[in-house]
């Protein structure tokens, strides 16, 4: 699995658990709506490491927190 994709996975499995909408992640972490859909539509090929944290202060959680994850365990390197 490639990276955006673990992320996106995250993301989603995030806003299911907390019964989050994007539109109110998007709102909490101080980014457009388009930012966080293009992330999880996948047109995000390597979302940059500022939008990871700013979804991470919007969530309350650290990076450590958000990577620590098994779905980051067996991530394909990307060229």
């Amino acid at each position: 699995m490639k990276i955006s994709d673990a992320i996106k996975e995250r993301i989603n499995k995030i806003l299911y658990e907390r019964n989050m909408s994007v539109n109110k992640l998007a709102n909490i972490s101080c980014l457009t709506q388009s930012t966080v859909d293009s992330i999880l539509n996948g047109r995000s090929k390597s979302p940059k490491v500022l939008t990871i944290v700013r979804i991470c202060d919007g969530l309350s959680m650290t990076l450590s927190e958000f990577f620590n994850d098994k779905i980051f365990e067996n991530i394909d390197r990307e060229d």
